[in-house]
């Protein structure tokens, strides 16, 4: 059963609503923003009605930011943990100084509700597709987290599930709003450097974390926690404390692909959006690594490997424990230029005074506020932000298949086309994974 702490009754919530999929359920209907606007789009003088769908501490503070943006309202809350959404209910309240926040329990009565223009997904790794995809088919515009899911399937089926319905999606990927990554991508696509010949990109991985000491026999469930809507689609397990907690849950293949994504995915978008060939050309890719066998963590522990295309172009990519520096380095015949959060270097220092022209490429698009407004802009103008999913959907693609390299133990050759692996039934059997009934995931015709 569906639970929340919506004032309306079971009986008045079905007989006032129409389900929005085979499995959601639907609120009171209220006329939203959107519906006020030329031609269904959001009218620029209306405010944005948004729902928080996961409302831990990431989600509290994507909450928090969304609620700085002028014209917005955070009008609806959601999260297994009572107390956390109890507690940004409580946070939205005092922002509006009223009561109107709901707080759920269930993402689809969120997701039902006609009076919410757009959601914002700040949960575990393995709920992004299906939440996601369901908001998409339910006309609501979406900022998520990244990565896209756990596997390239799910990551696909949220890009053609926002496409085909239309929706504005910005990721989470905060980096393309900060300017020192932006003049780095905007040097190495305008050909300031030279060709392009190597990308080197590196993330922090969990080899730096603490040993898992947390005994992994099964516990109490805490009152308040709904664990079993915590699992969803992942296989059912006894609950212990480490499934939920951070960093555990990263470290945990049920829940996570681990930091050569989840934190990976950060560089490697910053990779593709300077260097667009890395996703548009097909490459052979090989990868080492170890996974970790310690408690209730699986996953990949640390990584090393280089992507490499036939026009000699190469992509090395490794945790932060490597060679490889981390952040992610344009190498060009002419020069180079090095960006990480808080440092921008770069040779020859004469780039520093490149103005881009107007007959350059600009990716500032709507640059210059907070990737939170940037969001809230596209869903007013009905253009995509900073972050398209497309761009998610690579970034977080180009992590999983080079786990798929380790895992497989040998060398891959991927097409970006059809973005599958050439020749390969073992690794194309990984692109996907099987979820936990009821969930399924629903793909696009």
């Amino acid at each position: 059963m569906i639970r929340g702490n919506s004032k309306t009754s079971r009986r008045e919530f079905l007989r006032c609503s129409a389900a929005i999929a085979s499995t959601a359920l639907a609120v009171p209907c209220v006329v939203p923003a959107s519906s006020l606007g030329k031609d269904g789009q959001a009218a620029p003088s209306e405010r944005i009605t948004l729902g928080s769908i996961g409302v831990g501490s990431m989600g509290r503070g994507d909450m928090k930011s969304l609620m700085q943006v002028e014209g917005t309202q955070i009008v609806a809350v959601c999260d297994v943990f009572e107390d956390r959404r109890e507690a940004a209910k409580k946070v939205a309240d005092e922002r509006y100084g009223n009561g109107a926040c709901t707080a759920y329990n269930d993402f689809r009565e969120v997701l039902a509700r006609k009076d919410i223009d757009a959601v914002c997904i700040t949960v575990q790794d393995h709920w992004h597709a299906l939440i996601a995809t369901a908001a998409a088919r339910a006309g609501k515009d979406i900022y998520c987290q990244k990565p896209l899911g756990i596997t390239v399937e799910e990551s696909q089926a949220i890009r053609d599930a926002v496409r085909r319905h239309g929706r504005v999606f910005q990721t989470g990927t905060q980096q393309r709003s900060d300017r020192n990554f932006r003049v780095a991508c905007e040097l190495a696509r305008n050909g300031y450097l030279g060709k392009i010949h190597t990308v080197e990109v590196a993330a922090p991985g969990p080899s730096y974390q603490r040993r898992y000491t947390k005994p992994t026999t099964p516990e109490p469930i805490p009152p308040g926690f709904d664990f079993d809507m915590y699992q969803g689609p992942a296989k059912a397990r006894p609950y212990n404390g480490g499934l939920w907690a951070w960093p555990d849950w990263y470290l945990t293949r049920d829940y996570c692909v681990g930091f050569i994504v989840n934190w990976g995915v950060h560089h490697l978008d910053i990779a593709n959006w300077g260097c667009p060939a890395v996703t548009a050309e097909p490459c052979e890719l090989k990868f080492t690594g170890s996974y970790r066998h310690d408690g209730l963590t699986d996953n990949i522990n640390d990584w090393t490997g280089e992507f490499r295309y036939a026009s000699g172009l190469r992509m090395a990519y490794s945790d932060s424990g490597h060679p490889n520096r981390q952040g992610c380095t344009f190498r060009g015949d002419e020069g180079w230029v090095y960006v990480d959060r808080g440092h921008i270097s770069m040779e020859p220092e004469s780039l520093r005074t490149v103005e881009i022209g107007a007959d350059k490429i600009s990716l500032a698009v709507g640059a210059g506020g907070s990737h939170y407004n940037n969001f809230v802009q596209a869903v007013r103008s009905r253009k995509d932000p900073i972050a398209p999913v497309e761009g998610g959907h690579q970034a977080t693609y180009l992590g999983m298949i080079a786990e798929i390299s380790i895992k497989l133990g040998r060398q891959l050759r991927w097409d970006p086309k059809a973005e599958k692996f050439l020749d390969d039934a073992e690794a194309n059997g990984l692109l996907s994974a099987p979820m936990r009934s009821p969930w399924k995931l629903e793909k696009e015709a």
